[in-house]
């Protein structure tokens, strides 16, 4: 952190109190914040105590200020020049009390930064992904002919993506998509960003490479520091996902009730370093370094954002239906939500080949989290200015995407093009 101005990603005030609710909720992710949270209370009651001190020196210090003022006026120096050294020790009490209060502030903030955010109340209890709740499910398991295969098998077969030139360049995990391959993932892209535009998301193009504020202004630092690419030299970060920049581009910004909802959409490679097992459930492309999705974000007024929630989980339910591909929803329970998130429901595309489910998007509701760190509000009718919500979700992600078409679209003649991409590749199979 290069500054240390409190950002109250849980508000400090509902901390203080509502410290056994808060306590009990961040128990519902299987997370004891008893400590953090009477560290919190405990900062926070410093702060406030050296601020009044500060306060009170200054107001005795500009006071001083101007008894000096008038005894000079009036000629006499020698009042003045005492009530002078008086206020040098003043000055001096007040840089030591100002050094004090960056100091309890840093501490504060940081300890705010290890606080992930409340689940909301329909979130379910549970440990792992084991324990989401799937809430509902659509789509036929096509019946593959005999000798279908895995998609790390069709790409090669079909000479679609490389992922031994991708290592060759870069590393393992930057596959090199190419000829049909290339195109079908332009044509998802295009495919995805025209739906989002249809449904009102405005388009924007952002930069990859995020600064740290950003960072923390969407939750993935601290938490997620790990798992991000970092350039030291510039300190700037390989967006994990178009969230980061996207959401960001509201930072410090104070809306009108009148602009809500405001939403947009946008294209952007993804990086992320994706640290745990490589074993035969992560080939190909379930798991990549580097990967191609669009996002959707919304802001929207407190009041209305899971409502907005559900019309994006609608939203994406209309894509997975056009591409005709089998998928289901799942609720995460509080064991697997991401840090950041009040709300999040996963869609999973099932792999026939595979004989699995395949995570393809999350799309969340953090209500005022986010907004807490990014100082993201706005005003309302009354006058008065009140933090927003922020929602994002995969629009979505598209390497599991492109697993489920090539194995479940997989003949013996080829693998045959889902009919709404077609005007986009200009070609119905690859063979």
């Amino acid at each position: 952190m290069r500054s240390y101005k409190i950002y109250d990603m849980l508000q400090i005030a509902v901390i203080r109190e509502k410290r056994e609710e808060v306590i009990k909720a961040l128990a519902k992710r299987n997370f004891d914040a008893t400590a953090i949270v009477d560290a919190v209370i405990a900062l926070d009651e410093k702060r406030r105590a050296t601020q009044v001190e500060l306060d009170n020196i200054l107001a005795e210090s500009n006071k001083l200020s101007k008894d000096i003022g008038a005894l000079m006026k009036s000629g006499e120096k020698a009042k003045a020049e005492i009530l002078k050294e008086k206020s040098t020790q003043f000055r001096e009490k007040g840089k030591e009390l100002t050094e004090a209060l960056n100091t309890v502030a840093e501490e504060l903030t940081l300890e705010l930064y290890k606080l992930p955010n409340t689940p909301a109340d329909i979130v379910p209890q549970g440990k792992t992904a084991d324990d989401n709740i799937n809430v509902f499910e659509e789509g036929e398991i096509p019946v593959l002919h005999e000798g279908a295969q895995p998609h790390w098998d069709l790409i090669k077969k079909y000479d679609i993506i490389d992922f031994e030139l991708g290592t060759k360049i870069t590393a393992p995990g930057f596959p090199v998509y190419k000829g049909k391959g290339a195109k079908l993932q332009r044509a998802l892209i295009s495919y995805f960003l025209d739906k989002n535009t249809e449904a009102g998301y405005q388009e924007v193009q952002v930069p990859h490479l995020v600064n740290e504020a950003s960072g923390y202004g969407t939750g993935q630092l601290p938490d997620k520091e790990g798992q991000m690419y970092h350039d030291a030299k510039d300190d700037l970060y390989l967006i994990p996902t178009a969230e980061v920049p996207v959401t960001n581009i509201y930072r410090d910004v104070i809306l009108q009730e009148s602009e809500l909802p405001v939403t947009v959409t946008g294209y952007t490679p993804c990086f992320r370093r994706e640290a745990g097992s490589w074993g035969a459930h992560v080939r190909g492309l379930n798991r990549l370094h580097q990967f191609d999705k669009v996002e959707i974000v919304r802001i929207e007024h407190p009041e209305k954002s899971h409502e907005a929630l559900d019309g994006m989980v609608e939203h994406v339910k209309e894509i997975m239906r056009e591409l005709k591909l089998p998928f289901r929803i799942l609720r995460l329970c509080g064991g697997d939500m991401g840090f950041a998130s009040a709300l999040t429901y996963d869609f999973e595309v099932f792999s026939t080949a595979q004989d699995r489910w395949l995570e393809i998007s999350s799309v969340s509701n953090f209500e005022t989290f986010q907004a807490n760190r990014l100082k993201l509000r706005f005003k309302g009718k009354d006058g008065k200015t009140q933090l927003a919500h922020t929602l994002n979700g995969s629009s979505l992600a598209l390497p599991r995407v492109l697993a489920g078409i090539i194995e479940n679209y997989q003949t013996p003649e080829g693998i045959v093009i889902p009919e709404v991409l077609r005007k986009y590749t200009g070609f119905d199979i690859i063979n």
